[in-house]
């Protein structure tokens, strides 16, 4: 029966936590067996199911001095050359930063739009073996050695699960959204770091670094690239200083240049015209339809009664009629004295009741105003249309 005389592990890399000595199957030790455990690694014998000893860097003889129970399995004596039968396993105790990790899609309610949006995460983690016979009984088994991507493999499930939970906890209790996580990348991973520390201590591991590279919209999927795509035609919109809907009638104009004849020429004239700020049928189209009005009295168009909300002539988005300002782009408020609507600045015309705004201005403003319901009047008129208050 061959013996084996000197165990050791000379090509450690980076990516293996683990490597059981094997000499063609031979696992005869016996206790004159020299054992060589370098710096950064750490030796644990088995036998029979049980940890024989645990050894650190250093030149080691195997003996029953420093492997007691010998004694107990074998019945070895104290001195002379008795074989035994034992696996060795060699840990490596440095900690590689180079695990890779990445999650599948998850779904995160955005607070700036208010919409299910799809996203992404990746990322990078650092592990170090602390207890080498916790790790050896938990995780190697019958392998023969045991690397990051054995380790990643292993713990797919758990960790992406545990780590897709952490982030969408984050996101949502301090209402980042996907145009902002991105500077709040080293918060989220310090966030994540603590439970995850807690998981790897389970299995003998200290978690020595973990960094989250990105959290991004999941373009793999269709929602996630239709929502790209709107963000970056936002993006160009807010650069190159036009709203959608003067994005709109340039479509609607080319569309008409494309028909040719007459037509074409007066349709895109007509889709254009006095696109600055100047009224006309172009900007009454690019305009969001505003709530509908209701008919007052001396035939004049008032605004619907109670009216709380106001599209933006800017960004078109709808905000409440107590502003001033729209809250989503900065845009100052400049109503339809008539009807109510958001005019772009310098408008000759309301863009939906036709209103011409600088004769309103001119003359003095609509009329009167109810204190209680908010509704115009004329000025002969003595009582409110909508709720009969009485008129200054």
């Amino acid at each position: 029966m061959a013996i084996i005389d000197l165990v050791e592990w000379n090509d450690a890399a980076n990516d293996v936590f683990a490597w059981k000595f094997a000499d063609n199957k031979n696992n005869n030790l016996s206790t004159f067996t020299q054992l060589i455990v370098r710096e950064s690694q750490e030796a644990v014998l088995f036998s029979k199911g049980q940890i024989l000893g645990k050894f650190g860097p250093g030149k080691h003889t195997l003996s029953t001095e420093n492997l007691p129970l010998l004694r107990n399995l074998f019945g070895i004596p104290f001195g002379g050359k008795n074989p035994f039968m034992a696996e060795v396993w060699f840990v490596n105790k440095t900690a590689p930063l180079t695990i890779n990790w990445n999650t599948d899609t998850m779904r995160f309610r955005d607070p700036e739009y208010g919409e299910m949006v799809p996203l992404a995460a990746a990322g990078r983690y650092g592990l170090k073996v602390e207890n080498a016979e916790r790790f050896l009984v938990q995780l190697v088994g019958a392998l023969t050695k045991f690397t990051s991507r054995d380790l990643t493999d292993h713990f797919l499930g758990p960790l992406v699960s545990k780590t897709k939970s952490s982030i969408i906890t984050f996101m949502t209790a301090n209402q980042v959204g996907i145009t902002t996580i991105s500077a709040r990348l080293d918060d989220l991973s310090n966030f994540l770091k603590e439970p995850l520390k807690e998981f790897w201590e389970e299995y003998g591991m200290l978690l020595t670094g973990f960094y989250i590279t990105s959290v991004d919209l999941d373009t793999s999927t269709a929602d996630g690239q239709k929502i790209a795509a709107a963000l970056s035609d936002r993006s160009a919109q807010n650069i190159a200083g036009y709203t959608w809907q003067q994005k709109q009638g340039f479509n609607v104009a080319n569309n008409a240049l494309s028909g040719g004849g007459d037509m074409g020429i007066l349709g895109a004239a007509a889709m254009t015209g006095m696109l600055g700020g100047g009224g006309g049928m172009g900007q009454a189209m690019m305009q969001p339809v505003q709530q509908p009005m209701q008919q007052g009295m001396m035939g004049g168009q008032l605004p619907a009664a109670g009216r709380k909300e106001v599209f933006c002539s800017k960004c078109a988005k709808k905000y409440n009629t107590n502003s001033n300002f729209c809250p989503f782009c900065g845009n100052r408020y400049n109503p339809c004295p008539r009807c109510g609507s958001d005019n772009m600045e310098g408008s000759k015309r309301c863009v939906s009741c036709g209103t011409a705004l600088e004769t309103m201005q001119q003359a003095g403003g609509f009329g009167n105003v109810c204190s209680r319901c908010g509704q115009t009047a004329a000025p002969n008129v003595k009582f409110c249309a909508g709720c009969g208050n009485k008129l200054g």
